[in-house]
């Protein structure tokens, strides 16, 4: 695999992972659960901060793997996310238990990319939703922690008027 395109996929999947990091560092201890929501008499269950978090990372993990064969996240997290009928995990994952998670997230992905050849880019990845090469999966992954991360940011900025900060590439 050209050096370069190795290069420019670890920046942006280490810029990406900083910016959800940084939206989990941000996140107060009252709306960790959806304090707020749950105020207003309205539980957001799988929109809760701690969820989203939690869902972007076992799907950065898996997707990482490149196959649901063999792939089993690091304890406590569970395989619940593949659960067809859509359920929460059994408890609700602390910040450090997050980020320690994004810390694996980020280890797994310097060590993917940086074993990333012409041929294990053009694999094909058998996923529920369909079949791509492993570089697209590794794109389809990044725009999937934008995704959420952006959704975080965003709740932050409308209930605490916490502004994103952008994590640049040489950060």
């Amino acid at each position: 695999m050209e050096t370069t395109v190795q290069k420019a996929l670890q920046s942006q999947f280490s810029a990406a992972l900083k910016m959800l990091e940084t939206a989990v560092t941000d996140c107060p201890p009252d709306l960790w659960q959806g304090r707020l929501w749950q105020e207003r008499k309205l539980r957001p269950e799988f929109a809760e901060f701690w969820y989203i978090v939690s869902h972007t990372l076992f799907w950065t993990d898996l997707y990482l793997s490149g196959s649901y064969d063999g792939f089993a996240p690091p304890a406590p997290f569970t395989l619940v996310e593949l659960d067809p009928a859509g359920v929460l995990p059994d408890r609700v994952y602390t910040r450090q238990q997050l980020q320690d998670y994004l810390g694996h997230c980020r280890k797994k992905s310097a060590d993917c990319i940086n074993a990333l050849t012409e041929e294990s880019a053009a694999r094909v990845c058998h996923l529920v939703w369909g079949d791509v090469s492993y570089l697209e999966l590794l794109l389809d992954t990044l725009r999937h922690i934008q995704e959420h991360t952006a959704q975080l940011n965003l709740y932050l900025g409308q209930v605490r008027n916490n502004p994103a900060r952008w994590v640049s590439l040489d950060q």
